[in-house]
C-alpha cells in the first residue's frame, strides 16, 4: 500500500506519509461566499471528497478541513440596503452546503467561517511583524514580501518576475507585498470591522487561511489542497506567512483543474459560469457527480452536453447490471465476500486515478454480465458486489439509497411506470394471439432505446447501452 500523490510544489509524485499514520490532516480552501456556487466549485469540492474518501480507506481518519471566507471586498460589494453583508454570506454558504450535498459531497470535520477566527488571525500577524516581516502603515498591516528569502518557493517564481499584489492602499513599501489587515474604509458598514492593536479594520484573505487551517490542524499538516488558480498569490502567500512565522504548514501541495469553457476557465469574474442550481434543475445529481468526477483531478476539464450524455449511459450500464444480478441471484445470493479488485486500488493509489478506476469498474460490468450469461452466478454475485464496493468507494453507486429521491427519481419512477404499463399491454396482446399489436409496442420501447429481458419472473426492461 503506497499512495502517491501529485505535490504542486515539488511537481512531481510523491509518496504520501502522513504526519500521523492514524489521522490524515487535510485543509481544503473553501469557497468566497458573495454568490452561489457554479459548475467549478463543484468540481473542485468533489476532487477532494473523493481524495478524502480514498484516504480514509487507507488510513483509517482524515480530519478534513474546508473554510467558509465570508468576509471579503466581493462579500462587501455585493450586499445591499436590504440585505447587509453578513446575511448575504450566510445565505450563500447554504447554497454551498445544499449544492454539495446533493452531489454526495460529504460535510467536512470542521467548516470554520474566517469571522470566527479573526483573534487567531491577530495573533499570526503580530508574530510576523514581531519577527521583522510585516509592517503596520496608515491601519493596515502588509507582508514585507523582499524580508522572507523563501518567497516564491511553491510556484517557482522569483519575485522580481511576479505581478503586484492588487492591493493599493497608501503605506506599501513595496508592490509585492500583500495585506495582513484591512484598516477600514469610509462608507464600509461598521459592523464589517474589528478592532486590533493597528485600528479597526478586518483581515486580508491570504491570512485566513493560515489562521485556520493553524487552529484547526496545527502549526503542520499533511495536505493543503485548492484549485489550480490558487496557486498565486493565495497560496504563494499562505505559504510565505505561515513559514515566516515558523510554522512548519503543508507537507503537501494538491491542486484540481479547473473547469473550461473554449480555452478560458470557467469564473464568476468572467462571467462564463454555469451555475450549479441550473445544472441539478436540468440533471439527476448522480450523472452530474459522475460527469465531474470521471476526469482526473489535475487535468482542464471541458464540460458539455455530451459529457452529462456519456456519464447517464455509463451509469445505466452500471445499474443494469445490479438491477439484472438482483434479479437472477436475490439478496442471499449477492451476500458473497469480494475484495476490491487490484487494478481498482493501484489506480487510485497512482495520484488519485478515477478514470483508470472507473475502467476497472466497467470491465467488472461486463464480466459480470458474460458470467450471468454463461450461467455463473457465484462469478456473477462476485462481481456484483465489487461493483457496488468500487463505486460506493467513488460514490458513485447507483444503488446506494442517497439517490433513489435525489433530483432525477421522479423522472425515473415516471418512466418506469410507463414502460410496465406498455409491458402489460403487449403480454395482454400476446395472451390474446394479437401478435401484430404485442410486435408493435414491442418496436415502440425498442425504438424508445429501451431493452427487454423476458424471464421466468417476467419481463424487465433497462435502458440500452447505446
Amino acid at each position: 500500500m503506497n499512495v502517491r500523490l501529485y505535490d504542486t510544489q515539488a511537481q512531481t509524485l510523491r509518496e504520501f506519509v502522513p504526519l500521523d499514520p492514524a489521522n490524515v490532516s487535510v485543509y481544503v480552501c473553501g469557497p468566497t461566499v458573495q454568490s452561489g456556487p457554479h459548475i467549478g466549485h463543484l468540481r473542485g469540492a468533489l476532487a477532494f471528497d473523493i481524495l478524502r474518501r480514498w484516504l480514509e480507506h487507507r488510513f483509517g481518519r482524515v480530519t478534513f478541513v474546508r473554510n467558509v471566507t465570508d468576509i471579503d471586498d466581493k462579500v462587501l460589494a455585493n450586499a445591499t440596503d436590504t440585505e447587509p453583508w453578513w446575511a448575504l454570506a450566510y445565505r450563500m454558504e447554504l447554497e454551498f452546503t445544499a449544492a454539495y450535498a446533493a452531489i454526495g459531497i460529504r460535510p467536512p470535520t470542521y467548516e470554520p467561517r474566517a469571522t470566527a477566527s479573526v483573534p487567531q488571525m491577530q495573533e499570526l500577524i503580530g508574530r510576523l511583524i514581531d519577527a521583522g516581516h510585516a509592517y503596520a502603515a496608515e491601519g493596515s498591516v502588509y507582508f514585507d514580501v523582499r524580508s522572507w528569502p523563501g518567497y516564491g518557493a511553491l510556484t517557482n517564481q522569483r519575485p522580481d518576475a511576479m505581478e503586484s499584489s492588487p492591493d493599493t492602499d497608501a503605506g506599501k513599501r513595496d508592490p509585492l507585498d500583500f495585506a495582513l489587515w484591512k484598516a477600514s474604509k469610509p462608507g464600509e458598514p461598521a459592523d464589517a470591522a474589528w478592532d486590533s492593536p493597528w485600528g479597526p479594520g478586518r483581515p486580508g484573505w491570504h491570512i485566513e487561511c493560515s489562521a485556520m487551517s493553524r487552529r484547526y490542524l496545527g502549526a503542520e499538516f499533511d495536505i493543503h489542497g485548492g484549485g489550480l488558480d490558487l496557486r498565486f498569490p493565495h497560496h504563494e502567500n499562505e505559504l510565505a506567512q505561515s513559514a515566516a512565522a515558523g510554522d512548519g504548514f503543508a507537507r503537501y501541495w494538491v491542486h484540481n483543474g479547473l473547469v473550461t469553457v473554449g480555452d478560458q476557465k470557467m469564473s464568476k469574474s468572467l462571467g462564463n459560469f454555469v451555475l450549479a442550481r441550473d445544472l441539478l434543475a436540468r440533471y439527476e445529481p448522480l450523472v452530474v457527480r459522475y460527469a465531474l468526477g470521471a476526469a482526473h483531478y489535475r487535468s482542464s476539464l471541458a464540460i458539455g452536453e455530451s459529457s452529462f450524455a456519456e456519464a447517464e449511459a455509463a451509469l445505466d450500464r452500471i445499474r443494469s447490471f445490479q438491477q439484472r444480478v438482483a434479479r437472477t441471484l436475490g439478496f442471499e445470493g449477492m451476500l458473497v465476500a469480494a475484495e476490491l479488485p487490484e487494478g481498482f486500488a493501484a489506480a487510485l493509489d497512482d495520484d488519485l486515478g478515477v478514470p483508470q478506476a472507473l475502467a476497472v469498474v466497467h470491465e467488472t460490468v461486463r464480466a459480470g454480465n458474460a458470467a450471468l450469461d454463461a450461467g455463473d452466478t457465484a462469478a456473477a454475485g462476485r462481481a456484483a458486489v465489487q461493483v457496488g464496493r468500487m463505486t460506493g468507494m467513488l460514490g458513485m453507486n447507483p444503488a446506494d439509497p442517497q439517490w433513489a429521491d435525489a433530483g432525477g427519481g421522479a423522472a425515473a419512477s415516471a418512466l418506469d411506470a410507463l414502460v410496465r404499463t406498455m409491458l402489460a399491454q403487449r403480454a395482454e396482446a400476446r395472451a390474446a394471439k394479437d401478435w401484430a399489436t404485442a410486435d408493435r409496442i414491442r418496436d415502440a420501447i425498442a425504438a424508445a432505446g429501451i431493452t427487454l429481458e423476458d424471464t421466468p419472473d417476467g419481463t424487465h426492461w433497462s435502458l440500452s447501452d447505446g
